[in-house]
């Protein structure tokens, strides 16, 4: 999967282990008497800049905002059964991590859904960090692409479970 992708400055691209951010320049930097092209990131909500060398965009993860049509595919998620872990928590921990590092929104939604279930109950520290990590990354790609801010995608993505747990 070598394909260059060609991102824009002013677009808005998700990094895998970071989220949505926006390409604020492309530059050539001098490393080792090579010069190399880079995007330049900006992820305000970190207030932290990212360089990524345009050769290897694809192949870190990077990749634009999902459209509208895979809005409905996270919602199915959201709506779908929980899957029941049977393993020891420190593992299924790594693999919501896993998923969430993905950068892969289905796999986010899927944390999300199979997390919520006790929502208000006796959740230990890490899995209502987990919790919040994966909402927080999947309700500001959504906040994104229906113009609303990221509170309000939140808001609307609790809705959305607490609408299938009360069914």
């Amino acid at each position: 999967m070598s394909k260059n992708l060609e991102f824009k400055v002013g677009e808005r691209v998700v990094y895998p282990s970071h989220g949505v951010g926006e390409i604020v320049d492309v530059e050539a930097q001098m490393i080792a008497d090579i010069s190399l092209k880079v995007y330049v990131i900006s992820f305000p909500q970190d207030k932290m800049i990212l360089r990524v060398p345009v050769n290897r965009a694809s192949a870190v993860g990077l990749r634009t905002l999902i459209n509208k049509n895979d809005i409905h595919e996270v919602y199915a998620i959201l709506q779908g059964k929980p899957k029941r872990g049977n393993k020891m928590w420190s593992r299924r921990a790594q693999e919501y991590e896993t998923k969430i590092n993905s950068g892969e929104i289905s796999a986010i939604a899927e944390v999300v859904r199979d997390l919520y279930k006790n929502v208000d109950n006796d959740r230990s520290y890490s899995e209502r960090t987990i919790y919040e990590s994966a909402l927080n990354r999947l309700a500001s790609e959504i906040a994104v692409l229906e113009n609303i801010s990221e509170a309000e995608s939140s808001a609307k993505l609790i809705d959305l479970l607490k609408e299938k747990l009360a069914a």
